[in-house]
């Protein structure tokens, strides 16, 4: 299994989704709430799911 990407710290959950809220693409809005979720702590594997 390839290892994990590191995430960036310039933005903080709370950023990402304020970002996810104005986007209107819904792909990269499930993408930033993915990561929002994986900055608060939930696992990778639950938070692409």
């Amino acid at each position: 299994m390839p290892a994990a990407l590191s995430l960036r710290t310039d933005y903080s959950p709370a950023d990402l989704r304020r970002l996810a809220k104005k986007t209107k693409d819904n792909n990269q809005s499930r993408r930033l709430l993915s990561l929002a979720a994986v900055l608060d702590g939930m696992n990778r594997t639950d938070a692409a799911a």
